[in-house]
């Protein structure tokens, strides 16, 4: 589960560190204090995109950072992702410190316990410890693809899905294959001969993915050596050699501004920036000494080049392609060949692909039968889920329509269809559920859904918009219930989804130094008491907001 957040010089917050205990968590504040920057900062952290314009104005660099603990149920496969991935592990893996920096040029950095990593290492990570359900979660429900993908993932179908996918486009390959060769008529001898020849001749050349470039970048360095060398020297000269060499000059700078700040600490800064210089320029001098030292302008190398390059340039002229294509050219007339050959046992072919549509079929069958049971047993909690959020009557059907030829995705399209009241006819969810009973479908989905999933920590941000009054109870009672074998966190406005919290943070915006910051303020009883009177009556707080307020925390 998630520990530790911290935040530095981003967005609108200077300097952030926040504890978080198992649970259900709450995140409250008045609109635009920054509720959503603390998702926001969790996302970055956990592999999304970023951006400069999300470092805190005036800096140069935002660092996110945040501590997580590894539940028992994961440790086993996580320790051996870490290992696998080559990081080290921290407290016998059952600690993961996950971190991100942004420079203000737009570069930015990833860490995983100490080491550096990619983006993706950072999401893959991140997947196996957080779901974020955003505030327009519902909206993707309208897609059938994203109602197929939550249906499989739900079930645990995702590996098998992808093993579909991947026997029906080694299927489409198959069928490709025998169309070539069916459609070759009474050409195919001559056209073979000719591929042939053409194989005989690309293979003898051997063209490398990615030659062409690495040839032309080798023969510019070789071709003007002499520049390079001359030019290097030149600035060595000018840098460290002369009498009054940049250098030289420098240091005695360096020197004369260092004595003076022993008497004006003004003049410190400087000093620093100069000494800087100094170490940068030591490495410039360092680094082209080195460069001399290695270079190889070897004239022999220069001639096998041009005539690499030449007899490349002259295969792409011959072949009418581009030299950096003669790569794909090969693989492509070694496929095509290998198609012409075969269809002289066009048998053969076809029945690699009745063999290949068994094996597609099969599995694909599988996945049908499983998706069948989990849509029915999907149905079936979300409809019971429904009846407590305003919708008494309502269901939800999850269609899966056979389709008339298998797809990458299986044998059948998947849909939700929802009746919105009893006696009404299911019908598909974009046309019948208003922007309301999407949003609270779409709770119920996430909500039903999460407690089968592994992930630890469940992140929910305003996904309860367009409710409210008793519903809004429900809701929080169905988070409440949802933190007690999971870690929940809940970015919300309704005083009655936040009183059912077991913790509590207010996020506030304050000045300082004519800037706007976040902060963050975790909350005790009667600070509760408070934020959720301000939730329920708005600017002005009376004693009955404060009275409802405390039967809510009561409830």
């Amino acid at each position: 589960m998630l520990q530790t957040i911290c935040l530095r010089d981003f967005v609108i917050v200077d300097q952030l560190e926040l504890d978080f205990a198992s649970g259900f968590t709450v995140l409250t504040g008045e609109t635009g204090a920054g509720k959503s920057i603390l998702l926001d900062a969790l996302s970055l952290v956990l592999g999304e995109r970023a951006d400069s314009s999300q470092i805190r104005e005036g800096s140069s660099r935002a660092e996110i950072s945040a501590q997580f603990r590894i539940d028992p149920e994961l440790l086993p496969s996580f320790s051996i992702w870490l290992d696998e991935q080559g990081f080290p592990s921290e407290d016998g893996g059952q600690s993961l410190l996950l971190k991100r920096t942004i420079e203000s040029n737009g570069r930015s950095r990833a860490f995983i316990n100490g080491s550096i990593a990619t983006l993706a290492q950072l999401r893959e990570a991140g997947d196996q410890l957080v779901d974020i359900h955003g505030q327009h979660a519902h909206q993707l429900l309208l897609k059938s693809g994203a109602q197929r993908d939550l249906l499989d993932r739900h079930a645990g179908l995702l590996p098998l899905a992808t093993e579909v996918a991947q026997s029906f486009k080694t299927l489409n390959d198959s069928r490709r294959r025998l169309a070539q060769a069916e459609n070759a008529g009474q050409d195919i001898e001559r056209e073979r001969e000719r591929l042939e020849w053409q194989l005989e001749e690309l293979t003898a050349l051997s063209p490398l993915e990615g030659e062409w470039a690495h040839v032309q970048s080798e023969h510019a360095k070789l071709a003007n050596g002499a520049k390079l060398i001359s030019g290097c020297q030149e600035a060595l000269e000018v840098l460290s050699n002369a009498d009054h060499s940049l250098e030289s000059s420098l240091a005695k700078v360096c020197g004369s501004i260092g004595t003076l700040a022993d008497h004006d600490s003004a003049l410190s800064p400087i000093s620093e920036s100069l000494e800087s210089a100094q170490i940068q320029l030591d490495e410039a001098i360092h680094g082209l000494n080195r460069y001399l030292q290695k270079i190889d302008l070897d004239p022999a190398r220069l001639a096998q080049i041009e005539e690499r390059m030449q007899a490349l340039h002259g295969a792409a002229r011959k072949y009418r392609t581009e030299a950096d294509e003669l790569p794909k050219l090969l693989a492509d007339t070694t496929e095509r060949l290998e198609a012409l050959t075969a269809s002289q046992n066009i048998e053969a072919l076809r029945e690699k692909v009745k063999q290949e549509e068994a094996t597609y079929l099969k599995i694909a069958k599988q996945l049908s039968q499983k998706r069948s049971k989990a849509a029915s047993d999907l149905s079936q909690q979300v409809t019971e889920a429904m009846q407590h959020l305003s919708m008494a009557g309502g269901r939800l059907e999850i269609a899966l329509t056979p389709l008339q030829e298998g797809s990458s995705h299986g044998l059948e399209q998947v849909e939700f269809l929802v009746a919105g009241h009893a006696g009404s006819t299911p019908r598909s969810l974009a046309k019948v559920a208003s922007g309301g009973e999407l949003a609270r479908i779409s709770l119920a989905i996430s909500v039903i859904t999460s407690k089968a999933s592994f992930t630890p920590t469940l992140i929910f941000d305003e996904v309860d918009a367009g409710i409210g009054g008793a519903v809004a109870e429900t809701v929080g009672k169905l988070l409440h219930q949802l933190g007690q074998s999971h870690q929940i966190l809940c970015v919300t406005h309704l005083p009655q989804v936040a009183a059912q919290g077991n913790h509590h943070f207010k996020v506030s915006k304050a000045q300082s130094a004519e800037k706007t910051i976040s902060q963050v303020q975790t909350l005790g009883r009667i600070e509760r008491v408070e934020e959720i009177a301000r939730m329920l009556g708005g600017a002005t707080i009376t004693d009955t907001t404060r009275r409802h307020a405390r039967e809510l925390l009561e409830q």
